[in-house]
């Protein structure tokens, strides 16, 4: 389950993969998480929203 507080610009997966200790809790020692092996070899699945713009 993708983080409520994702900043924008960032991939919900990919942001709670990195800041919350649950996703990889039911790893063991030296094992890899099978999604962030996906994210790195085929990318993040998701379109990530950009940045608002404060140009104007």
């Amino acid at each position: 389950m993708p983080a409520q507080d994702t900043p924008p610009g960032q991939c919900p997966q990919c942001w709670q993969h990195a800041h919350d200790r649950q996703a990889h809790r039911h790893l063991g020692p030296r094992e890899d998480c099978p999604q962030c092996v996906d994210h790195m070899v085929n990318g993040c699945p998701y379109l990530t929203p950009k940045k608002p713009s404060f140009w104007w």
